[in-house]
């Protein structure tokens, strides 16, 4: 049997991070990235801390990795400029370009419908990836730069890099943005999955489950990453 495919999970700590770990821990040889905390139980033993704003702290994390998932920085889309900018700016930098000084060739970012907000605002539906973003806060401009420092490292250096753009990640839907914005735990995990092991280049995708009440579109993520989503909030509602 080949050996697990050695992958780094940044933020691991998180609550998407810790769902990832205990659903792909054994297809996976995973290492967790975590700051600055390290959770009390996990079925992972290579745990690594660093702050990711500092290149020094993260770039002996990727040492024998071949790729990265990256989760780390300020979720808040009521962050201020010093913390976007210290932790999903100069952070997604500083994990882009270790990685590739350690030679890694698979970059999982994670982004946000956020970056498309205003649209979700407006009511201008349905919203389509490939659409110009529209960033609803400091944290989804910072996820935007991401996109586009993916690009880059994708065109420039020859790592594929593949963004989702995450919706909702709970158990299960609790009310009527949740119904279509609903991202569950083993359809987040199969995005990953599909994403990890993608050939693509270079991909920007919306990562929701199956919600018959979705406004975003996730054609593009059923094409070209082969997405099968599970779950539908909607079982929630009938």
């Amino acid at each position: 049997m080949a050996d697990k495919k050695r992958v780094l999970i940044t933020g691991a700590a998180g609550r998407i991070g810790s769902s990832l770990t205990e659903q792909l821990h054994e297809r996976y040889n995973l290492r967790l990235h975590c700051y600055p905390t390290v959770p009390d139980a996990t079925p992972v033993t290579d745990i690594v801390q660093g702050n990711i704003a500092r290149y020094a702290e993260i770039a002996p994390a990727m040492a024998g990795i071949e790729a990265v998932v990256h989760l780390a920085g300020n979720p808040s889309t009521h962050a201020g400029w010093e913390s976007v900018r210290e932790n999903n700016i100069e952070g997604t930098y500083n994990v882009f370009e270790a990685a590739r000084q350690a030679d890694v060739q698979k970059i999982v970012f994670a982004s946000t419908n956020h970056v498309m907000g205003m649209y979700d605002r407006d009511g201008e539906w349905p919203v389509y990836a490939k659409q110009p973003v529209r960033p609803d806060s400091l944290y989804g401009v910072s996820k935007a730069f991401g996109e586009n420092l993916g690009r880059h490292y994708a065109d420039r250096y020859g790592i594929s890099v593949i963004c989702l753009r995450i919706g909702w990640f709970m158990t299960q839907p609790r009310d009527e943005i949740s119904r279509w914005m609903w991202l569950s735990p083993r359809d987040c995990a199969q995005l990953v999955t599909l994403a990890i092991e993608s050939p693509l280049p270079y991909g920007v995708f919306y990562a929701i489950s199956g919600n018959s009440a979705r406004h975003w579109d996730i054609t593009d993520t059923i094409e070209k990453l082969g997405y099968r989503p599970q779950d539908d909030a909607e079982r929630f509602f009938s």
